[in-house]
């Protein structure tokens, strides 16, 4: 932003020291003239006016003659002393300020590493270079995790397109071929391929807070997704469980529609081969509301669950070989950024029998908003 030049907070502050410090002589002066020399009796004495006397005489008017050019000389003194001085402790105080203004220009030259670590006891500019440096602390990380979530979208992008380049290459050049096994296995790919695409517009949505708020009940929500879910959930002999009060949330339906369907898809497609179980369960509190996912699995450990979350994370241990609804490893990564904009906590932790419990809690709504909810 182009601003006309004006003066440095250094030069006014020096300004404001030396005009306060004048101030300061000025009423000492008043203060003298008023309680000191207004009680000296202007002739205390008698002599002979047109000779005048040598030396200082308790006379106002001699007193006068004496003090007023010794108190322009201290006052000037004052001027200077105050200029100077005032330039150098304003430069002492300024000094953090430099220094946070440094390292604001290397984070916009792209340097997001350097930290201020401004040392001292704790005060105004201390925290506010403490508070930067946590700021360029959490940009740095969030740079990098976009880095690295660039490179293995890349990667991932990448895969199902060099695999459909090397079935097109068979079928060319490969006549005894069966094309239409190439064929289905080309829309096997092609489908993998828009699955991770539209995943990925719906993580760059959800990195996107610009939402309208709305009155949403969970529990709605997750009857949704578990009804949309239910044919997923027979083909592969899991049970789906829903239990709950009303849970009325404030934020996007959408998004959390999203979160919910994610939740139950991951549960049913990581679970036991056989016989396995799915539990969804909302309940409402006084300040916040909570869905909870439980899936039955193999045992998992606390170091596999804590990387769950992150993109294109697919808990290689729970895959049983069936590919056909594994996902593309950004179910729970658009979980935990859902989670994130709407202000909640997710919560994965590993069962004692085996398989998770995912719990995502959000802020209960306002007043206003659950009566609205609840008389619809």
């Amino acid at each position: 932003m182009d601003r006309t030049p004006g003066l440095s907070v250094r030069f006014k502050l020096t300004l404001s020291y030396a005009g306060f410090l004048m101030l300061a002589g000025g009423l000492l002066l008043a203060a003298v003239w008023m309680f000191l020399l207004r009680y000296v009796p202007d002739r205390a004495m008698l002599y002979d006016p047109d000779v005048r006397p040598h030396g200082v005489f308790p006379v106002r008017s001699v007193l006068l003659d004496v003090f007023a050019p010794r108190a322009a000389a201290v006052m000037a003194f004052l001027l200077v002393f105050g200029l100077v001085g005032g330039w150098i402790l304003a430069g002492r105080m300024l000094a953090p300020l430099t220094r946070i203004t440094d390292a604001t220009g290397m984070a916009t030259r792209g340097k997001l590493s350097h930290r201020i670590r401004l040392p001292g006891r704790k005060d105004e500019f201390r925290e506010l270079a403490d508070a930067f440096d946590m700021m360029l602390e959490k940009l740095e990380a969030h740079v990098a995790e976009q880095r690295r979530f660039a490179a293995n979208a890349s990667h991932e992008l990448r895969t199902p397109l060099a695999i459909s380049q090397a079935l097109l290459d068979v079928a060319r050049t490969d006549p005894t071929q069966d094309l239409g096994e190439t064929v289905d296995r080309l829309h096997a790919v092609n489908t993998r391929a828009i699955e991770l695409t539209e995943a990925l517009l719906v993580l760059s949505r959800a990195d996107q807070t610009s939402y309208a708020p709305e009155p949403v009940d969970l529990s709605l929500l997750a009857e949704e997704a578990t009804e949309t879910l239910l044919p997923l959930a027979e083909r592969r002999g899991v049970t789906i469980k829903t239990s709950g009060d009303i849970a009325p949330a404030f934020g996007s339906a959408a998004l959390l529609l999203q979160l919910t369907t994610n939740l139950v898809h991951n549960a049913i497609v990581h679970n036991l081969p056989e016989g396995g179980t799915v539990r969804v369960e909302t309940g409402a509190g006084h300040e916040s509301v909570v869905l909870t996912v439980e899936n039955s699995g193999e045992m998992l450990s606390p170091r596999l669950v804590s990387t769950l979350t992150e993109p294109f994370r697919r808990g290689v241990e729970r895959i049983h070989g069936d590919h056909e609804h594994e996902g593309v490893g950004l179910g729970l990564a658009i979980v935990k950024r859902i989670t994130e904009v709407h202000e909640g906590t997710l919560t994965i932790s590993p069962r004692p029998a085996g398989g998770l419990r995912i719990c995502v809690q959000l802020p209960a709504p306002p007043a206003h908003f659950t009566k609205r909810t609840s008389d619809q």
